[in-house]
């Protein structure tokens, strides 16, 4: 595996021009997060700078723009929030210690090659998290929207102090948030080709907010230190750590599915196809280093990616300039921003939220799936109202369960007893003829497709059924794989067979069903030659076992007939 991202300089002017793009649409979305978190406005600049710089260094996408994302800071804000409650003096530096300890899970990820399985959910599972994720981060921004600090409890809290927070509205700042929205919504699209309207919202918000309100008290970012970062050095109680370890790895988890999600976007965009298993360590490296010197955890960011692409960005080079050029800005103009106010930050966030909401799911979910649609329901009131992992576990758990019933239903269509030639089985006209000599005393039993463990209830109600014969020919010719439940169920019919006296041929056993078999001991009820490749021969066997049946009962009877005489 090549160690650094594919970087080349053929593209150099496209890749600076996306860079400088990304960088200016950053620059506000940084501050906003890093805000919204509770961590500051510096951890969101910086996570911006160090997620960015060594997700691009090492990643395994080239255009992708790694950041703080709307997700990660919902994720991020609870974190800090649990943290310092328990331990106010040490809850931060914690809290730095999760998103390194995120980002050494992100590389185990990708060093273990799970990236093709990060991806790998419903999407009905994924849409409800995602839009409850969406709706966290608009309850959470109502408090500073509407001009004051968040109250304590989180979403709950928020909702719960719904009535007082309306009761006592700041016009000046909730004016000034009502701008920002207005001028991210109501933007020409024409002119957003040519500037970022999160920059233009938070130049205008906070000129206005200068100019019309400089005898208003507004709150506002305040002074950001300039220069380079302190070192922050993991630090944790045993008391916390498996609380930590815990909101690690759903932190890390999230970065994964956010980052290579957006990658999927990429490469439909370039036409490329990125590498997860790589992108994942870059990640991983990149949040590492964030968690360090004080920076928030960060993913691939869709909006960042996406025009970095459309303003020429080709390789590596575009997020390594965009990491660049923030770092400058931290260094040297960050006294800039100190006036910016709080509720334009807050307008940007909620706006975000609102675009994270899939509502376009949303809107027709129910004409899809009503039980998709509970699902994605289920995640939602799930995510917002008790927690990410339980969400998305009970999601998988229920998505996964119908999956596996649906499936279970479709292959045990294909679990047939068979006695005459006029069964729904593809037959040669010599294996119908042998059939049909069988006098019903044969009984060819047709397995098809994989056998999951939900068809090991058909197998069993089959065997139940199965009407009075003589030989058992269990078909697994068209069987491709041969889970643990279902091998047990044939291992029940096997030995039922055997025991009420009846022969058994097993057909087309090879492969890994063969060894399957041999495994579970299977073969040994049977003899050697009773293992057989072609189904023709079992048939002739069958009816050559049930011809010579059939003279011993015939010569038995004329003994008994001659005895009694």
């Amino acid at each position: 595996m090549q160690l650094v991202n594919r970087i080349h300089f053929r593209n150099l002017r496209g890749d600076i021009f996306g860079g400088l793009t990304a960088a200016i649409i950053a620059l506000p979305m940084a501050l906003a997060f890093g805000v919204a978190s509770g961590a500051g406005a510096t951890a969101g600049l910086y996570g911006a700078v160090l997620v960015g710089f060594f997700a691009a260094l090492f990643g395994g996408t080239p255009t992708l723009i790694s950041e703080p994302t709307g997700p990660m800071t919902v994720v991020m804000t609870a974190v800090i929030a649990n943290l310092t409650a328990a331990d106010p003096d040490n809850g931060m530096a914690m809290a730095f210690t999760v998103v390194m300890m995120a980002g050494v899970f992100q590389i185990l990820f990708g060093a273990l090659r799970l990236g093709k399985y990060v991806t790998l959910m419903p999407y009905t599972v994924i849409s409800g998290f995602m839009s409850g994720i969406g709706i966290i981060l608009v309850i959470l921004q109502t408090a500073p929207f509407l001009g004051q600090a968040g109250p304590k409890g989180g979403v709950i809290g928020t909702l719960q102090n719904l009535p007082l927070l309306l009761e006592n509205i700041n016009p000046a700042e909730t004016a000034l948030g009502v701008l920002t929205v207005a001028i991210l919504v109501f933007m020409p699209s024409k002119l957003k080709r040519w500037v970022p309207p999160q920059l233009v919202a938070l130049v205008v918000g906070t000129v206005l907010s200068l100019v019309v309100f400089s005898n208003v008290e507004i709150r506002r970012i305040g002074e950001i230190t300039a220069g380079l970062p302190q070192l922050q050095m993991p630090f944790f109680t045993p008391g916390q750590l498996q609380t930590m370890v815990i909101d690690a790895a759903v932190l890390g988890m999230l970065g994964c599915i956010d980052a290579l999600l957006t990658s999927v976007i990429a490469d439909s965009l370039t036409r490329t196809h990125h590498n997860s298993n790589k992108e994942l360590i870059g990640q991983g490296i990149g949040n590492l280093a964030s968690g360090l010197f004080g920076g928030i955890a960060g993913a691939g960011a869709t909006m960042g990616t996406v025009v970095n692409i459309q303003a020429g960005g080709r390789t590596a080079v575009s997020g390594l300039t965009r990491a660049l050029i923030l770092l400058v800005v931290v260094l040297w103009a960050a006294p800039l921003t100190q006036s910016i106010p709080l509720a334009v930050l807050a307008g940007i966030a909620l706006k975000v939220g609102i675009d994270i909401i899939d509502w376009n799911f949303l809107k027709r979910a129910h004409k899809v799936s009503l039980k998709g649609a509970l699902i994605m329901y289920g995640v939602i009131l799930l995510t917002v109202l008790v927690d990410l992992i339980v969400a998305v576990g009970v999601g998988l758990f229920v998505a996964n369960i119908l999956t596996i019933d649906r499936l279970s239903e479709l292959r045990s269509q294909d679990v047939k007893t068979v006695t005459d030639a006029d069964d729904e089985i593809i037959m040669s006209d010599a294996e119908r003829e042998l059939l049909d000599q069988g006098d019903g005393r044969v009984l060819l039993f047709h397995l098809s497709g994989p056998m999951i463990f939900g068809v090991a209830k058909a197998i069993s109600r089959e065997q139940t059924a199965m009407e009075d014969h003589d030989v058992l020919i269990l078909d697994l010719s068209d069987v491709p794989i041969l889970g643990v439940t279902a091998s047990l169920a044939i291992e029940n019919a096997i030995k039922d067979a055997i025991d009420q006296g009846r022969q058994v041929f097993i057909v087309g056993a090879t492969g890994k069903v063969k060894r399957r078999l041999e495994n579970f001991g299977i073969l040994r009820f049977l003899p050697q030659n009773h293992l057989l490749v072609d189904r023709k021969e079992a048939l002739q066997k069958a009816v050559t076992f049930v011809n010579e049946h059939k003279q011993n009962i015939t010569s038995r009877i004329s003994d008994s007939q001659v005895w009694q005489q």
